[in-house]
């Protein structure tokens, strides 16, 4: 898949959150090795939602809680996190859901 992405910042997110789509999600998750599916969409979808309404994005431990909220004990759990977005599950998550670095993350 040869998407052209919206202009980046100088670490890969996207400058204007408004400019995400299915398609750049789906680019920024090949560049990691990630194919998406639904789990990961709806990860996605909630920290969409929770941008629209707080303009941030979530660190790990208030993305767990806001993922235990929205979706269940059983999803919002870091271990769920982490086998869908390895390493730094906020951060990943935030980047390919075209929002910005969540503060605090490494």
């Amino acid at each position: 898949m040869n998407t052209a992405l919206p202009p980046l910042d100088s670490d890969g997110f996207l400058l204007d959150p408004a400019t995400w789509s299915e398609s750049v999600a789906e680019a920024f998750a090949g560049q990691e090795g990630i194919t998406l599916d639904d789990r990961h969409l709806e990860i996605l979808q909630v920290l969409r939602r929770y941008f629209s309404q707080h303009e941030h994005s979530p660190a790990m431990r208030a993305l767990v809680s806001l993922i235990r909220r929205e979706l269940g004990v059983e999803k919002g759990r870091s271990v769920y996190l982490l086998g869908l977005f390895p390493g730094s599950p906020a951060k990943l998550a935030a980047r390919i859901a075209g929002l910005p670095r969540p503060e605090h993350c490494l």
